[in-house]
């Protein structure tokens, strides 16, 4: 697959960039995709909840009243679930949600996030540049220039870039990321992808 390499003017080069077809034009599957995606959320997530059981809230143990007799229900003490301020039956408690995927699959995922995208014409390749100092107001003109101001963009470097990173900071739905750490996410969660020509070269070979 070949796409027209463009400047940060929006202006067509006229020169051609290769997508590696093992990358950009494989047989997509779905479930790997899947299996990507709910890790990556599955790790964000701190696992810190927790609510207090009957054992662990503050209050007396005493017997409320008697068992039988009362003509009521049955009642122990004052901590009961059933009971306003009484602890929580089964509540939740600190837990690592964290799990293991294999490369191989891993890999796949990725792969198949990148050809859902070229299919979907949602590539843009630019020339590399760089900034002589962070400036929001270009990184929006860039973005303006390729027409892709209106959504979600995800621009991906060779390495890493301070002053390019800087001035994509403040701007809302924009994200840099260097092309050794793209991942599935990532791909799927911006509507057009911005590939500088350097990064290209590197994903070619992921």
């Amino acid at each position: 697959m070949e796409l027209a390499i463009y400047n940060i003017k929006g202006e067509d080069t006229g020169r051609k960039a290769v997508l590696n077809d093992e990358v950009f034009a494989i047989e997509a599957n779905e479930h790997a995709v899947y299996l990507d995606v709910k890790q990556y959320l599955a790790n964000q997530r701190q696992g810190t909840h927790k609510s207090k059981e009957r054992s662990e809230v503050s209050g007396s143990t005493r017997k409320l009243h008697k068992q039988k007799g009362g003509g009521g229900s049955r009642i122990g003490d004052i901590n009961s679930p059933v009971l306003v301020g009484g602890g929580r039956v089964f509540g939740p408690r600190p837990r690592d949600y964290r799990f293991k995927l294999n490369k191989k699959l891993k890999a796949l995922a990725r792969k198949s996030a990148l050809t859902f995208k070229a299919q979907d014409n949602q590539i843009v390749v630019v020339e590399d540049f760089n900034f002589e100092a962070p400036k929001t107001k270009e990184f929006v003109n860039i973005t303006k220039k390729l027409q892709l101001s209106d959504k979600k963009v995800l621009l991906v470097l060779a390495g890493q870039n301070k002053n390019v990173f800087l001035s994509a900071r403040n701007v809302p739905n924009a994200n840099v990321m260097s092309a050794s750490d793209i991942n599935t996410y990532a791909v799927l969660n911006n509507k057009a992808i911005i590939l500088t020509e350097s990064s290209l070269d590197v994903i070619n070979k992921l």
